[in-house]
């Protein structure tokens, strides 16, 4: 394996918007690689869309189509599908996937399911035609191999968090119960705070969410439950909850900050993320680094992620109902939880992983000057 010291010149190419309202998890996961590798003595260049349209896969066509080799950087990194086409086996070209585009795609619907089949075949490309493809959890590589018929298994770097911002973040919030949004109670009746985040795709089930809710009843007095993100999903889901007369249980808060996002964390008693299809899950480890008891489903990279989380069988309400029911009935179920994913998410510290991604990434692209070097 080949260690990096000296400064390594590295090109990220990713039509991911460049900010956490619009780009999630795949943003955050990017960003923080970026500063942690430049904390590491390295240069990174971000290098995005220039023109933006309405339609997120025709922006992202776009910008592939005008990407071009360079040979100022020792090393190129696409994540998911962008960079296909300039990849090249023989060169210094890595394939970085967040995620399967054609593993999600499976569990989507109409517009969405078919923009995603598109960008999953330029995917297939990229991976093939790259030097290299890592992928963040064993679940992803499995499904990249298999769905994208590659020959060897990607190598496998997991997601990251930058543990010492995040806390910081953590500790400037508030974590008082004022809070407008909500409605149908009053701070003082607030007894359990459920909180999900998350885009809101099919494949995140948030629909699975409501209806344990609305199956708990009043066994949780003051159940309260904080949804955070947006996504093609939020009108179905708003019309399900007045459906399920969960207005006053229920408060969509949208896109936030990650000021506004730490403080959500902070208030939350449990973290709960019923998704069926998870190529990693960085929201887990922001809910572990806040030590938050956590319920999700058994499925995906999830197991993987969580593995002492309380995990249940997918798509079943009324098993999530039973999980969430059990936590907010023990403060010290849930702390104990909180203590063990506190110290299990000290190896997704950014630091730590992005020396990781480094020498996973120039294992297979052996830059020919430190190849000199060596000679």
């Amino acid at each position: 394996m080949i260690i990096a010291t000296e400064n390594v010149r590295i090109r990220f190419l990713t039509s991911t918007p460049l900010d956490i309202r619009r780009g999630s998890g795949t943003y955050v996961g990017i960003h923080v690689l970026a500063r942690a590798l430049r904390e590491l003595g390295h240069t990174v260049e971000i290098e995005g869309p220039r023109h933006r349209l309405p339609v997120y896969t025709a922006e992202r066509l776009l910008y592939n189509r005008g990407l071009r080799p360079s040979g100022e950087f020792d090393l190129t990194v696409g994540f998911d599908m962008d960079g296909y086409r300039i990849a090249s086996r023989g060169g210094r070209h890595v394939a970085a996937l967040k995620g399967v585009v054609a593993d999600e795609v499976r569990f989507e619907r109409g517009i969405t399911r078919l923009t995603m089949a598109m960008q999953a075949r330029c995917e297939r490309l990229h991976v093939h035609r790259a030097a290299r493809v890592l992928c963040t959890s064993r679940y992803s590589a499995e499904s990249a191999r298999e769905l994208y018929g590659l020959r060897e298994m990607p190598a496998i770097v997991p997601e990251l968090i930058d543990l010492r911002e995040w806390r910081r973040l953590l500790g400037n919030s508030g974590t008082g119960c004022e809070t407008p949004k909500l409605q149908g109670f009053h701070c003082q009746s607030l007894n359990c705070r459920v909180l999900f985040v998350g885009r809101l795709y099919r494949r995140k089930r948030v629909e699975v969410l409501l209806r344990a809710v609305a199956a708990l009843g009043g066994r949780v007095p003051g159940l309260a439950v904080r949804i955070v993100g947006n996504g093609p999903c939020a009108p179905t889901l708003h019309r399900l909850a007045r459906e399920l007369k969960l207005d006053g249980a229920v408060t969509w808060l949208g896109d936030v900050s990650r000021a506004e996002l730490a403080a959500e964390y902070n208030r939350a008693d449990i973290f709960c993320l019923p998704s069926v299809q998870e190529g990693f899950g960085i929201v887990l480890l922001e809910a572990m680094a806040a030590g938050k008891a956590i319920v999700a489903s058994r499925a995906a990279a999830i197991p993987e992620v969580v593995p002492h989380g309380c995990l249940v069988e997918p798509e079943n309400p009324e098993a999530l109902a039973e999980a969430i029911a059990g936590l907010a009935r023990s403060p010290e179920a849930r702390a104990a939880m909180g203590r063990s994913g506190a110290e299990w998410v000290a190896q997704f510290d950014a630091p730590l992983v992005a020396r990781r991604f480094l020498e996973a990434a120039m294992g297979a692209v052996l830059l020919p000057a430190q190849r000199n070097r060596q000679e």
